[in-house]
């Protein structure tokens, strides 16, 4: 994703201080032992301003793309089958020995596009592009757009066609709280989410990914 270094760096000032003299003698009886001296701080060493890091993503036309954008990601981190910086040929090794119809989600390197979908059709493993465009995604070549990636996801897997199945996540072992999360969506509907009587923790959880994947 758009990469966002932050870099602190404080300047140390580092002390170290010098061994005690000893009294030297001195020709009267009434000498007194010399005071030690003082420490002398080190100078500081300058460090460089930090440098934003590179990205090969365009910058976000509005604030509104921005927040979409920041959704997704959010989403994405919390599906399961976001493998990030994955390259084609590591999706495409991973979906070889998977079922038609298994997909994931992954970033895209090309200067365009924000995400790629990686999916094992009948001829084998293929990406295609996920264009981000006046705030709607859709799949190159294709005219249907959504506001939200997942919304593309789902309309794909729930198609006649068929084109998507399951996701490949990472952890094949889902957790409890997920599954039922992911059947109560499905069972009630998204927007129905909010009118179901439970305390605001469980309706966060499940508002936190309303979808059926």
């Amino acid at each position: 994703m758009v990469a966002h270094n932050q870099v602190a760096a404080d300047n140390a000032i580092s002390t170290a201080a010098e061994p005690r003299r000893r009294p030297e003698p001195s020709s009267s009886s009434s000498s007194s032992p010399a005071a030690p001296a003082r420490p002398r701080p080190c100078p500081a060493v300058p460090v460089p301003a930090p440098t934003p890091g590179d990205t090969h993503f365009r910058t976000f036309r509005s604030h509104a793309e921005y927040r979409r954008i920041t959704r997704a990601s959010a989403l994405l981190d919390a599906c399961g089958f976001y493998w990030g910086p994955l390259s084609v040929h590591g999706a495409h090794e991973r979906l070889r020995a998977e079922p038609v119809g298994t997909f994931l989600v992954r970033d895209s390197r090309q200067r365009n596009c924000f995400f790629a979908l990686s999916v094992k059709m009948a001829s084998g493993p293929t990406s295609i592009r996920v264009h981000f465009q006046a705030g709607r995604f859709h799949l190159d070549g294709s005219r249907e757009s959504f506001d939200c990636l997942f919304e593309l996801l789902e309309h794909y897997v729930a198609a006649p066609r068929r084109m998507l199945g399951a996701p490949l996540r990472q952890r094949r072992v889902r957790p409890l709280q997920e599954l039922c999360r992911q059947r109560i969506v499905a069972t009630v509907g998204r927007e129905n989410l909010a009118r179901i009587p439970l305390n605001p923790v469980l309706r966060d959880y499940l508002s936190s990914f309303p979808f059926q994947i």
